[in-house]
């Protein structure tokens, strides 16, 4: 099967800026995440393959077809960028209207398929209202919706879940995953794993411009799980709770803080750790005010994975 996007030798400079560098990758039909820490380069990547920059070096290809400069392709792409980009003296239903027009919808198509889309994202109601009063979870609901709404192939979304409720979130994921089996082709990025984790088991993880690793979730998640954790636990007894944890082989360091109730441990074995912990505060009565993992980011784990830390 020929990919939907395929990218050869892709780079992008910005000035002496790096924005990407030597992406080659190819993405087929179903949902795909692309994965990392905010300034990775996703957004760059994706405004390269929505043909919105033209490469520095290297190619992109959009079923089949160069996407620089050739924007009779754009009728099979939905595009939802992080950043806002609306008529703002609009109403939202204006603004969806005249867009689906654009894509050659007739008035009263543009009208019919306004009026489902907003419905399915809670939007009905509002839809008479100025974009410029909507609230952020509004517009970003409105934003997904003019992505989606032509019933494109080739559907990119931008951080999407930035701002929504979680029952936004919930529907706007199933929905992801629906387009996915119907068979098209959905890229989603995201500096948070668990967003990705809902919507596909296809993962591409890019760091510092340049593609780091693709794979299944199981692949990614053993990348991860191999970068040493940080576990913060507020509670009663922290001492009688790092004297017991001192001697577990699952534990590399425990340390104090300047905080008399708080202890914090290094792990590789997370899985392992916790169920310890259970145990142990079972074992010594704790009144556990709070566990936290303060290391538990992308940055981190990519930081030491390429060598950083």
């Amino acid at each position: 099967m020929n990919p939907v996007v395929e990218t050869k030798n892709l780079s992008k400079y910005y000035g002496n800026v790096l924005g990407l560098s030597d992406v080659s990758v190819e993405i087929h039909p179903g949902v795909v995440g692309l994965l990392g820490p905010n300034g990775a380069g996703k957004s760059t990547f994706l405004k390269l393959i929505t043909g919105q920059l033209k490469p520095s070096l290297g190619q992109v290809y959009v079923f089949g077809q160069k996407i620089w400069n050739n924007p009779q392709l754009f009728a099979d792409i939905g595009y939802c960028p992080e950043t806002d980009a609306f008529f703002e003296d609009l109403s939202g239903w204006q603004f969806l209207t005249w867009m689906l027009q654009l894509h050659h919808f007739s008035a009263c198509q543009a009208k019919e398929k306004a009026n489902e889309i907003l419905g399915f994202l809670h939007l009905a109601e509002d839809k008479d209202r100025l974009i410029r009063s909507y609230s952020r979870g509004m517009r970003q609901r409105l934003k997904i919706a003019q992505a989606i709404a032509h019933d494109p192939q080739l559907i990119i979304l931008d951080e999407p879940l930035n701002g929504l409720d979680p029952l936004g979130r919930r529907k706007v994921i199933k929905y992801i995953r629906k387009m996915g089996e119907e068979g098209r082709t959905v890229i989603v990025s995201s500096h948070v794993l668990p967003e990705i984790e809902a919507m596909t088991k296809k993962i591409i993880l890019i760091h510092q411009g340049k593609i780091f690793a693709s794979g299944n979730i199981h692949y990614i998640r053993e990348l991860i799980d191999s970068h040493p954790h940080i576990i913060s636990i507020k509670c009663n007894q922290v001492r009688d709770l790092a004297a017991a944890l001192i001697k577990a082989e699952e534990v590399i360091k425990v340390f104090f803080t300047p905080d008399p109730q708080e202890v914090q441990i290094e792990t590789r074995q997370r899985d392992v750790f916790f169920d310890r912990l259970q145990k142990l505060i079972l074992e010594l009565d704790l009144n556990v005010e709070a566990i936290t993992s303060p290391d538990d980011n992308l940055q981190a784990v990519f930081d030491y994975l390429i060598g950083e830390k």
